[in-house]
């Protein structure tokens, strides 16, 4: 079994709020992220899959190919965005990094799939101190 992983890059704006909370109780829980005027990042997305390497290629995916379904399906949906108001498959979801890394696998996982891997590990860089990683569980 081998892993590789393919690494993307997008900038998006996100605010954490509550909608049924006031702005002193999302102040008191999310701190400077609840700022009412959004706040943005440079994220880093890592998108790691596994497999058995395809004798005639030495691939385990054509990085090409898995670069393409992370720009359809992801980067071009996030980048230069407001996660909270026009991300579609953000809808209904707080847009924390925690839920962006979990939106991401489930735009991913179908897609990946088909070309005979299985996606392993989705990690999501928000700021140089903090990132998340995900593995479908």
């Amino acid at each position: 079994m081998v892993h590789i992983t393919r690494r993307e890059r997008f900038n998006a704006a996100h605010r954490l709020f509550r909608a049924e909370w006031n702005d002193e109780k999302n102040m008191q829980v999310f701190g400077k992220c609840s700022n009412p005027n959004w706040h943005g990042h440079n994220y880093e997305l890592f998108v790691t899959v596994k497999g058995e390497l395809n004798p005639e290629t030495g691939f385990v995916i054509n990085l090409k190919l898995l670069s393409e379904i992370i720009k359809e399906k992801v980067t071009s949906k996030l980048d230069h965005k407001n996660v909270n108001l026009e991300v579609e498959f953000m809808t209904g979801k707080l847009a924390s990094s925690e839920n962006l890394a979990v939106a991401i696998w489930n735009e991913l996982e179908e897609d990946i799939n088909k070309l005979g891997a299985k996606l392993y590990s989705v990690k999501l860089i928000e700021t140089e101190n903090n990132f998340v990683e995900y593995y479908g569980e």
